[in-house]
């Protein structure tokens, strides 16, 4: 069974549509003078300006796993960054760390750690459920590939990336 809608009863100012056309054109104008006369930038011409000084403060840029100042990778395979990433860009393959390494206190390290930075969406919601502080979003803005699989960041260049933290991580500003 089909509804009926009644269209409503125009003018003839109303069906012409300009009232409309005119109320756009003059926002345009308004902005066309502002940007004119105050001469306020609009665009960033990049390759010569950056955006390094200027980031926000809790920008969100490509994610990295780090190494304690020991020199053994955070990471312990807990698998969480990879259960909670929403475009599921995280794929852990967790090995055994045999008893005699040096760092045997933790079962596990990360055989096979990949993020997919084609899928990620830079939540940052790996970084939130660390409970090792072992991955984090640097401020990096600029990463480019030719191809899927250089944009297919494996372990060795995450740790490249990341480096070596020294102490904790802090992630969340304080001065909230």
């Amino acid at each position: 069974m089909a509804i009926t809608v009644p269209r409503p009863n125009l003018n003839w100012r109303e069906r012409m549509f300009l009232p409309a056309i005119a109320a756009g054109l003059l926002i345009t104008l308004k902005h066309f003078k502002n940007m004119i006369f105050r001469r306020t930038k609009v665009t960033m011409e990049y390759p010569e300006e950056k955006w390094d000084s200027n980031l926000p403060e809790h920008y969100r840029g490509a994610p990295a796993l780090v190494r304690d100042t020991d020199g053994r990778v955070r990471c312990v395979a807990c698998q969480l960054c990879e259960f909670i990433c929403p475009p599921r860009a995280i794929k852990i393959i967790p090995g055994e760390i045999s008893k005699n390494d040096r760092f045997a206190k933790v079962e596990k390290y990360p055989e096979e750690f990949d993020i997919d930075m084609v899928r990620c969406i830079f939540c940052g919601m790996c970084e939130e459920v660390c409970p090792e502080q072992a991955i984090y979003l640097r401020k990096d803005y600029a990463m480019t590939g030719f191809t899927r699989e250089d944009m297919m960041h494996h372990k060795d260049k995450l740790l490249e990336i990341g480096g070596v933290m020294h102490g904790v991580v802090l992630k969340w500003n304080e001065k909230k």
